[in-house]
């Protein structure tokens, strides 16, 4: 069997690849910080709820509208095969997520003592790009597998030959 050259991508564009997934990543995960910082402002300030039930409400919010970006745009062309494994992995490791964001507001408000609205803004944006971070490595390794690229284009070209002649024998039949 013959390896391709050319059906490998250089690391040059395996460079511009990631870096375009990254800032894809980063549309849906700031529209996901809009839903998020959004809602737990006005959960925490507004409505009255305790600062670390408001984060996880409004982290789990935020959490829902970014699995939809992530497998209907920026990682539409990922293998899914298997939906109930992709959204068992993505809801775990967006609670983990979750718990270093809420672990973190906790921290800066009840161990450092800020505890002002716009410094609970602060600990939950540290702890959000702490968890961002963990997100993305964890979503685009286990969770948005790469579909496996093809070794010899050939072969694939032969299957398909086979099995269109199969087709054909089948119709004629």
């Amino acid at each position: 069997m013959t390896i391709s050259t050319e059906s490998r991508p250089s690391l040059s564009q395996r460079l511009r690849g990631l870096s375009l997934e990254a800032v894809g990543f980063a549309v849906i995960g700031a529209s996901g910080v809009v839903v998020n910082f959004a809602l737990f402002w006005i959960l925490n300030n507004v409505v009255g709820l305790a600062s670390l039930r408001a984060n996880i409400a409004a982290t789990l919010v935020a959490i829902a509208t970014n699995y939809l970006g992530y497998r209907y745009w920026l990682y539409k062309d990922r293998d899914a095969a298997s939906r109930k494994r992709e959204i068992t992995l993505f809801l775990l490791f967006s609670g983990i997520g979750m718990l270093i964001e809420t672990g973190t507001l906790g921290f800066t408000q009840y161990v450092l003592g800020l505890d002002t609205p716009f410094e609970k803004l602060g600990g939950k944006f540290l702890g959000l790009v702490i968890a961002t971070v963990f997100r993305f490595i964890s979503y685009r390794t286990w969770v948005f597998k790469a579909m496996p690229e093809l070794e010899d284009p050939e072969v694939v070209q032969e299957a398909e030959l086979l099995l269109a002649a199969e087709d054909n024998r089948s119709l004629a039949n």
